[in-house]
């Protein structure tokens, strides 16, 4: 395997995994450094990106205001009434948007719409497309001029 190709798929289960992480900070309220470490635990890490994971999860769930005002300016109802894994998927993305420029915003959208099919309602993936399309037109403006 090449080593782009496995960098991808190691950060694809890191995302994976955060979005896992990040839903259970939201239903539990536990400490994120305890979620981390209980993840690592489990999951065992080897073909993760662990420190992608980490920022990921950290970074999510760090300061989530900045991330739910942008995301519900193109919503039509409030993040915290948005169903909890789909809230973990577009925190988790929106937070990729806003400070991992080095991923393209293609990447995000589509690693957010993959894990919205696998774990949520069957129609979701358009809401989360919708959404994030948005942040992005006003995130990463040069980004999506450039193609």
């Amino acid at each position: 395997m090449s080593k782009p190709a496995s960098l991808a798929k190691a950060r694809g289960k890191a995302r994976r995994l955060a979005m896992q992480a990040i839903y259970q900070w939201q239903m539990t309220g536990d400490d994120v450094a305890t979620i981390e470490k209980q993840f690592a635990e489990e999951n065992g890490m080897t073909s993760v990106d662990a420190d992608y994971f980490s920022e990921l999860l950290h970074g999510s769930t760090g300061d989530t205001a900045e991330a739910d005002k942008l995301l519900e300016k193109y919503m039509d109802r409030l993040i915290d009434s948005v169903d909890p894994v789909e809230r973990a998927i577009l925190r988790l993305a929106c937070y990729e948007l806003l400070k991992r420029l080095d991923v393209p915003y293609r990447v995000v959208i589509n690693e957010a719409v993959t894990l919205t099919k696998k774990f949520c309602a069957v129609k979701s993936h358009t809401f989360i497309n919708a959404v994030l399309d948005k942040v992005a037109k006003q995130i990463r403006t040069a980004e999506m001029a450039n193609g």
